[in-house]
């Protein structure tokens, strides 16, 4: 874990057996069945508790319930006519779905996009709509991230939509929108850019809270999550959440308590509570269980694993989970590999993968480790000047690994002209991929039908619905492709269209085996 390690932890069972009987008192009570409220199943859970759960209280706060006469408790009470913190509330932010980090025009976009379309259709499309050509994911980060006018929307429009609002009330759809586009930016593994678009918001909401903490978790930063939860009035984490933080700040006993507190409320299933136990009791540190990954796996339970000495792999979860391996105390080969991995997700920058390979050397050879060395071996070409060798050698092998995109993106801009023909070739298919020159006249381009009328209402869903045409050139509908193409420039977006028309037509060139 990043952070340093808590005070040492005494075993969980003699503080149950001492604190337990005079600080709980068991409340019977039906737990009605929780449904995620994340489009992203992998958040699920992880913090939201039961929905008795309303107030900010934690564990070692003490009493806030009234006394027997009614009367609020002295804890209610001034200690001094000293003037308190002001809180401040931003009037303009009454609707989440205004939120954005850039402005439409800095996005290329226009203000309007959202206009005339139904959010909770809007949102799903959102989330549904695939991107894996670089030339669309780059436009869905914009999409995801601009500060658009929100779509209208009126409290009786979502009598029936409780789950995906965030103000408002149970059925308004009031930043319905905004929760997809933070979902979907973490789909793709996008934290850094989640999390500025949340802050944006606020966390004062539970579903932005649940989000915030989870991303922090991610990457590996266990302190600012608990921070998150201290520092948020008026929003109840779950159990998990609270004992893994109590934890985390040293409170065993706290910890344990509401641990065992949990468990005999029925206030958490066996498997968590199994896990949570090895977690605090440190009778278990050299024990041999093995315990089995939940399904999903979540942020916090995945952190807790890696708590206790059972680290788990990333390379099975989604995508975001891989934010993970970054950090410098991963080994080289999993900080390799969890980069590419984002890159191609549209996650993280090209450069940075670069800068990656550049940290050693190899340690073997085969896969990662092959790509490592052939970029160390570019790097030194494009210093000395002579590619000959060095650029055949790495675009077939990143070819090979079907990652020909990923080389484009990072060394396109710095290849001079060749004259050897092969070292040409391959320059001009680099940099015809990033945009930075016309396709090669060996190269048929896709078929370039006219634009069909630019919708009036519901720009957004006419472009996320070309979007969607676009990619199904992935799956070898060309016809299909040249129509989002062609929507696409209706609505204005023409560098976004003529990229994408490149990269279709390049597909053939760059992915599969090399020759």
């Amino acid at each position: 874990m990043s952070d340093p390690a808590p005070a040492p932890r005494p075993a969980l069972g003699r503080i149950a057996a001492l604190l337990l009987s005079g600080c709980l008192v068991a409340q019977p009570m039906a737990l009605a069945a929780q449904q995620p409220l994340s489009a992203s199943d992998w958040l699920s859970g992880s913090v939201r508790g039961p929905q008795r759960e309303s107030s900010a209280w934690r564990p070692g706060d003490g009493s806030r319930r009234p006394d027997p006469k009614g009367q609020p408790s002295r804890r209610a009470v001034a200690e001094s006519g000293a003037v308190g913190p002001v809180q401040v509330t931003r009037l303009d932010q009454t609707n989440p779905d205004h939120t954005g980090t850039q402005s439409a025009g800095r996005a290329g976009l226009p203000a309007d996009l959202w206009q005339g379309s139904d959010p909770s259709a809007l949102a799903a499309q959102v989330l549904s709509t695939p991107a894996r050509l670089p030339a669309m994911q780059n436009l869905m980060r914009r999409i995801l991230t601009a500060q658009l006018t929100p779509p209208k929307w009126t409290p009786d429009q979502a009598t029936d939509q409780g789950d995906g609002a965030v103000t408002g009330g149970s059925g308004n759809i009031a930043g319905q929108l905004f929760l997809a586009r933070v979902d979907r930016l973490l789909d793709m593994g996008a934290l850094q850019p989640a999390q500025t678009l949340l802050a944006a918001a606020g966390p004062g909401e539970p579903e932005i809270f649940r989000r915030m903490f989870d991303i922090a978790l991610l990457e590996g930063d266990e302190s600012r999550a608990c921070a998150i939860m201290d520092s948020t009035p008026g929003i109840a984490p779950s159990f998990t959440a609270r004992i893994f933080c109590l934890a985390q700040t040293g409170d065993w006993a706290a910890a344990a308590v509401s641990l065992h507190g949990a468990e005999a409320l029925g206030l958490i299933d066996e498997r968590r509570a199994i896990l949570l136990t090895h977690f605090l009791d440190d009778a278990f540190v050299d024990g041999a269980e093995i315990l089995e990954p939940a399904d999903p796996m979540t942020p916090i339970e995945f952190r807790i694993h890696e708590a206790i000495g059972q680290p788990l792999p990333t390379t099975p979860l989604p995508v975001a989970f891989a934010q993970s391996d970054l950090r410098l105390n991963s080994g080289f080969k999993a900080r390799v590999e969890a980069a590419e991995r984002l890159v191609r997700a549209g996650a993280l920058s090209h450069q940075q993968l670069r800068a990656i390979y550049a940290e050693q050397r190899p340690a073997a050879s085969g896969g990662v480790w092959e790509r490592a060395g052939v970029m160390r071996t570019l790097e030194a070409a494009l210093v000395s000047g002579d590619l000959r060798q060095a650029l055949p050698r790495a675009f077939d092998e990143f070819r090979r690994a079907d990652m020909a995109d990923l080389l484009a993106g990072m060394v396109a801009q710095d290849l001079p002209d060749s004259e050897d023909p092969d070292t040409a070739r391959i320059t001009a298919l680099l940099q015809a991929w990033q945009g930075m020159r016309p396709l090669p006249d060996a190269v048929e381009p896709i078929e370039k039908l006219p634009p069909p009328d630019a919708p009036a209402t519901a720009k957004g869903e006419a472009l996320l619905s070309a979007m969607s045409d676009i990619d199904a050139a992935l799956e070898g509908d060309l016809a299909r492709a040249a129509r989002g193409v062609a929507q696409m420039r209706a609505l204005g977006l023409t560098q976004d269209a003529d990229l994408a028309a490149a990269q279709i037509a390049l597909l053939s060139e760059l992915a599969g085996e090399a020759g």
